[in-house]
């Protein structure tokens, strides 16, 4: 089992950045194959923004974030961290982090495929 806790999460203007960090307790870090963060606008579907795969650490980005959102690792301490700069209106939401041990070959942003989530962390960009 993996449990999944994010932090980080606030209250920004447009323009600005926000950190959020998601800290994975339980099975060793190394047993999952794959971090992502999806958000889920209010009153809309959850949508994937990133993923990295732990072990070779490449990283996927949804095409509204790349060049502004970078998804990393530390290891050592079984966090995923997710730095969002330029901040729009529109990423305002839930952040929700999630982890998968298995199914490791789907497609990064495919969210069925993954068995762990976090309670999700608040950011709200005002214009």
């Amino acid at each position: 089992q993996v449990q999944l806790a994010e932090s980080g999460g606030g209250s920004v203007q447009t323009g600005g950045s926000v950190r959020l960090s998601c800290a994975a307790h339980g099975q060793s870090y190394h047993t999952i194959c794959m971090m992502a963060w999806f958000h889920q606008p209010p009153g809309k579907e959850r949508e994937a923004v990133a993923g990295i795969y732990t072990s070779v650490e490449h990283t996927y980005y949804a095409d509204p974030m790349k060049g502004r959102f970078t998804i990393s690792q530390d290891i050592a301490n079984s966090t995923v961290f997710l730095e969002m700069k330029n901040l729009k209106p529109e990423d305002t939401g839930m952040y929700f982090c999630a982890a998968r041990t298995t199914d490791c070959w789907f497609t990064w942003s495919t969210e069925s495929a993954y068995k762990y989530w976090g309670q999700g962390t608040q950011v709200t960009v005002s214009s």
